[in-house]
């Protein structure tokens, strides 16, 4: 059975569990922690269709099926960070950032997806603003693919063509000898369990394909085997001259049970979720999960088919992926409790990733804090997936790439205040437990489109107003608040900022 880190706190009442421990602003964040904030490509860029850049999956989604995103709107303009990144670096040195995340355009700078012909307008962008960056002394953290396949390749099959593990390898080459000189922290892929999942086995992520159950093991495979080749480029053709590191960023949400009876479900949930990416890049022996390799084949063939819908790792394959990060990526918003009874097998399609996991997930109404659902104040659940993952593999670096709350819009985001107040400080918690933790990425920098949900959710320290052409960014209670925590390294919870005054630079930042 999966060693699980549970709290005991989580079976009192709620305010003995709304923060892990009482926030302490004696409390500091360890020498060289690293403080940044996010954004992906299709999201905050716009520029979709301009010097030279090709169609992606979401410009296809959102063009041929407009409404399919909540607001009927789409990524077309966004942010304009294409036209405006000078003014995004600037925020950057307002808040004292020591790392930006951000991910590239494979269409921008491969428009035909291939490297035969490589953009040099694209080229041009990302130059400008890593250089740009790099100025102030704010390093980039380079994502190769956040969700925006070039749609030629969609076309051809996507993450469901085994040949996608070739040119995603050929891409990434692209990009370790554009950029690699300066950039020593990259990103193979953003949230796989998203891409696979949401993207092939559902239809809340573009390519929306919702073919249950197959296509989305399919991606599994070829995703986890992509990255590990472009990992193996990077570490045989260029780690010695660049001297950066590479890996992967993973989901992790926290599934915890309310009983004992369910712990076997709370463990198969996370197994199913993130253990099947985890596993075989961080663990020993490699492979999928024991468990979800044996549920999948167990019902695959029951269901008639000849072999399991989750296709084997072969011992070379197995190989060729273990051991492919040098740190553990680690995305996290939220937390659910699960269960598992014999309801829980009906309410499924046949065949289906959520047949084959066979639980029932749930959120208790006190975790919500503010007006949105998107994201829900779980400050423990953050402590026990860090806890999770330091236990099972090792105590791998861990790199917080993704932390956030989502608002309906508005500046003095109280909400989001505590959220990251709460989150900060289990990750504090956490790095008293002896999690091994190098950084944390807010996300985001600034509102941005957020998928399906368009523009109706946000996620930024700075507000973007989308009515105005030049897209003002405008930073919001949060921004000071995390300044002031990346400023002093701790975390004051009773800092109140004077919002009439300006967000300035800092000297020498």
């Amino acid at each position: 059975m999966e060693l699980m880190f549970v709290l005991v706190s989580i079976f009192l009442p709620y305010a003995a569990f709304v923060e892990c421990s009482s926030i302490s602003s004696n409390r500091k964040f360890p020498d060289g922690f690293m403080f940044g904030t996010a954004t992906a490509s299709y999201q905050v860029e716009g520029a979709w269709d301009v010097d030279g850049k090709s169609e992606n999956i979401w410009d296809h989604l959102t063009h041929t099926n407009p409404c399919k995103v909540l607001d009927c709107s789409n990524g077309d303009v966004a942010d304009n960070s294409y036209y405006l990144y000078k003014r995004d670096v600037e925020m950057m040195r307002e808040l004292g950032l020591e790392t930006y995340r951000f991910s590239i355009s494979w269409s921008r700078i491969l428009p035909t997806g291939f490297p035969n012909y490589i953009n040099e307008a694209g080229v041009a962008y990302y130059n400008n603003l890593i250089d740009e960056m790099l100025k102030y002394n704010i390093q980039p953290i380079i994502t190769l693919y956040h969700w925006d396949l070039p749609q030629k390749l969609q076309d051809m099959g996507g993450w469901a063509n085994n040949e996608i593990v070739n040119w995603f390898g050929d891409y990434a080459r692209v990009i370790f000898n554009l950029f690699g000189d300066r950039v020593k922290y990259f990103i193979t892929i953003n949230e796989p369990h998203q891409v696979c999942a949401l993207g092939y086995g559902n239809e809340l992520l573009a390519p929306a394909l919702n073919i249950q159950g197959i296509a989305d093991y399919l991606c599994v495979k070829n995703l986890l085997l992509a990255h590990a080749r472009a990992y193996h480029i990077y570490d045989k053709e260029f780690r010695a001259k660049q001297s950066g590191n590479i890996f992967i960023t993973i989901n992790a949400e926290w599934h915890e049970s309310e009983s004992l009876d369910h712990e076997d479900a709370a463990r198969d949930a996370r197994q199913f979720q993130w253990g099947v990416y985890a596993h075989p890049i961080f663990s020993k022996s490699g492979n999928y999960p024991p468990e979800m390799i044996k549920r999948i084949a167990d019902k695959s063939a029951a269901q008639g088919f000849l072999r399991s819908r989750l296709p084997e790792l072969t011992n070379e394959e197995i190989k060729f992926v273990q051991g492919t990060s040098d740190f553990f990526g680690l995305n996290h918003y939220s937390t659910s409790y699960v269960y598992r009874n014999e309801s829980s097998s009906e309410i499924y399609p046949v065949p289906s990733y959520n047949d084959d996991l066979d639980v029932i997930q749930y959120k208790l109404p006190v975790w919500k804090i503010g007006e949105s659902d998107m994201t829900k104040f779980v400050p423990w659940g953050f402590r026990s997936v860090l806890n999770s993952i330091s236990q099972l593999y090792g105590n791998p670096p861990i790199l917080v790439t993704e932390n956030g709350f989502a608002t309906n819009g508005g500046i003095d985001d109280k909400d989001r205040v505590t959220y990251y107040r709460g989150y900060l400080n289990a990750l504090l918690d956490a790095i008293d437990d002896g999690v091994d933790i190098r950084g944390y990425t807010a996300w985001s920098l600034m509102d941005n489109f957020e998928w399906l949900k368009g523009y109706t959710e946000r996620f930024g320290l700075y507000e973007v107003d989308y009515n105005d052409p030049n897209r003002t960014r405008t930073p919001r209670k949060s921004a000071y608040v995390l300044k002031e925590i990346i400023r002093t390294r701790s975390i004051d919870p009773n800092y109140e900022p004077d919002m009439s005054q300006p967000l300035t630079i800092d000297d020498g930042h």
